[in-house]
């Protein structure tokens, strides 16, 4: 199958690309910079951006399956405006091309008014992507594990420098984190999967935790011992940012979002993938520790 994987430089991408190949598909993608990218062999470059469609078409045609991995938060401020106009861009490029199948992977959350500005953007970049007359597959994840990801950077960072934390009411929160191999394995097994065509999915890993308890497994396996964690209900998401700020190197554009999704639980409530993409899950602690060695080994 020929396949685009745009977002291929990101955290999600990078790994998905070498996957793709070792399945046999012929795969493209597109990047911003093609100077930048270090394309494995037997990979065809194309350069542009979601946000200008010059260049788009070019990069969409002959294409059987397109993923979407592009998010606009880390470019700060109007995020939204952003992460609207490049996935009318490349909706409007897709249909043009006649692509059979657009991927996207999104943010697990029930729908409701009380939805992050981060979460409510992907999921109204879903419902743009669902205009186009391809059939849109919708992989929705709550925290990603793995080198590289800002949310689980968070986790890391707080529970490795903070002996001991005051900290928001959020790390009652409940959260049902995965894998970045599991992330990986649905979104190439979903190609061999027809009945993933046109429909919404949420995946998670194979256990439910609080905040607070992924803080005490991340620190115990950095450290040798759990932090200790004492929440304080008074802080807001707002002062909550603040304080996350200070503590990890995380981009303020990018943890601010982050933080105040995590008043919202986010856990899988509809498990139908299980049975058309069997994927043997990675327990959690596992997922922690590959994750750490490689930020020490330098491997992706």
């Amino acid at each position: 199958m020929d396949v685009l994987v745009t977002g291929a430089t990101g955290f999600v991408g990078q790994r998905l690309v070498p996957a793709l190949l070792d399945a046999g598909h012929d795969v493209s993608v597109l990047v911003r910079d093609r100077a930048g990218y270090d394309a494995p062999a037997g990979v065809t470059v194309f350069e542009g951006d979601v946000l200008e469609p010059a260049g788009l078409d070019d990069a969409l045609a002959g294409v059987d399956a397109a993923y979407y991995l592009i998010h606009a938060m880390g470019g700060g401020h109007g995020f939204e405006e952003r992460d609207r106009r490049g996935a009318h861009n490349f909706a409007n490029a897709a249909e043009r091309a006649g692509v059979d199948r657009v991927v996207y992977l999104s943010g697990l959350g029930v729908d409701s008014d009380d939805l992050s500005a981060h979460l409510r953007s992907r999921q109204e970049v879903e419902a743009v992507l669902g205009q186009g007359s391809y059939d849109l597959t919708v992989l929705r994840a709550a925290i990603i594990v793995g080198e590289g990801s800002a949310s689980f950077r968070i986790v890391r960072q707080l529970s490795s420098r903070l002996p001991v934390m005051t900290t928001p009411r959020w790390v009652s929160t409940r959260v049902q984190p995965i894998a970045i191999a599991d992330v990986i394995a649905y979104l190439v097994g979903l190609l061999d999967a027809p009945g993933t065509a046109g429909d919404t999915f949420e995946i998670g890993g194979p256990e439910v935790l609080t905040y607070k308890e992924m803080l005490g497994t991340v620190g115990k396996i950095l450290t040798g011992r759990e932090p200790i964690i004492v929440p304080v209900p008074v802080l807001t998401p707002r002062l909550s940012a603040y304080w996350v700020d200070l503590v990890t190197d995380v981009p303020a554009g990018v943890a601010y979002p982050l933080i105040d999704g995590m008043a919202t639980d986010v856990v899988v409530t509809d498990d139908r993938i299980r049975s058309l993409v069997p994927v043997e899950l990675t327990p959690f602690e596992t997922a922690v520790e590959r994750a750490i060695e490689e930020a020490e080994t330098g491997a992706a």
